[in-house]
């Protein structure tokens, strides 16, 4: 295990995050606090140091499990603790939600409680509500982190406009900029390469995606050749249906092709594209036994041929889109630069 600088920040984090939505049952597929600590240890004894929960998962569980672990262990000062507020913890109550500073405070005590800890290392805005000002945001996380509540702040499935606009914000203001980014990302979801991936390495943002194995679809369990119908519907083992397309299966396909041909797993083929990827790129990984994240770490071991990584590139290519793919063309350029783009050397590229 390595470490790297989370974004534009000193902390030094795993080049690999747990992600520990799985720790407790009460979503019907986690798992149970015996193998959630076996989990935990695990991902210690391989250097990992870095870990992320959320106030939400599995309806506090996952945080309750994580403090008792990180108390009992006697390594709060190792690990380097994320967790998450916005999300709902009570029903109906249109307060206990969103991004305003109320949902902020109250959830960031609640989550201090359930992990047995007086400060989160990096804090996480869950998702955009859409309704809470950018500047109530930003003042309130800088207020968290003043009074030692918080060190860093990061935030997740967020467009990127309302980012740039509020890491710009924090930079006039002299107030706490986000230092993380955290959004899904897998071979079958590159549309964040559009704006949110450009917009990171612009404001020097460490991304830590989700989803890499693209919910499973991309562990070698399911081919074009036997594809399932595509519904809504969701597996026994947490695929979800609707991912599995014609263009899923062939990516999904090619993945397998490549696992045979260097001889690792699909799922480790899937995190090595991910984790290989160009910027600050430290992905979360999930399991639930200690051999599944066993299996999910031993991607380190054995990292993706320049040329398996153009194959995976190109069977799953997407179209940029306007302005991004009109700006490349070429007459475009001639008009754009006089005809000298090629005699430019650019060494922000």
């Amino acid at each position: 295990m390595r470490y790297k600088l989370l974004g534009r920040s000193g902390l030094r984090v795993s080049e690999l995050c747990f992600g520990t939505m799985t720790f407790g049952e009460e979503w019907g597929w986690g798992a149970n606090k015996s193998e959630c600590r076996k989990m935990f240890d695990t991902f210690l004894e391989a250097g990992g140091n870095f870990i992320d929960t959320a106030n939400r998962y599995t309806e506090g569980t996952s945080e309750k499990f994580l403090g008792e672990f990180i108390t009992e262990s006697k390594l709060r000062e190792q690990i380097v603790l994320a967790t998450k507020y916005t999300l709902y913890m009570k029903k109906g109550e249109p307060n206990s939600a969103g991004n305003h500073r109320k949902n902020l405070v109250q959830a960031l005590d609640n989550s201090l409680k359930r992990l047995k800890t007086d400060y989160i290392d990096l804090y996480w805005l869950h998702a955009w509500d859409y309704l809470t000002p950018v500047e109530e945001v930003m003042r309130a996380l800088d207020d968290m982190v003043r009074v030692g509540k918080i060190l860093y702040i990061g935030i997740s499935d967020t467009p990127a406009w309302i980012v740039s606009q509020a890491n710009t914000l924090a930079q006039l203001r002299g107030w706490t900029p986000f230092v993380a980014l955290q959004i899904e990302y897998s071979l079958l979801e590159r549309t964040v390469e559009r704006e949110l991936l450009p917009m990171a390495r612009a404001f020097d943002m460490a991304v830590t995606p989700w989803g890499a194995i693209g919910g499973g679809v991309l562990t070698g369990k399911y081919s074009k050749a036997g594809k399932v119908e595509s519904s809504t519907k969701r597996y026994e083992d947490g695929t979800d249906s609707s991912r599995l397309s014609d263009k899923s299966l062939a990516i999904a396909d090619e993945v397998v092709k490549v696992a045979t041909e260097c001889g690792s797993s699909p799922a480790r083929v899937a995190l090595n594209w991910v984790r290989q990827q160009p910027g600050l790129i430290i992905p979360i990984i999930g399991a639930r036994t200690a051999g599944q994240l066993k299996e999910n770490l031993a991607c380190l071991d054995r990292p993706l041929a320049a040329e398996h990584i153009e194959r995976l590139n190109k069977v799953s290519e997407i179209e940029l889109g306007f302005p991004h793919d009109f700006l490349k063309k070429e007459y475009i350029r001639d008009l754009v630069f006089a005809h000298s783009f090629d005699k430019i050397d650019n060494h922000r590229a």
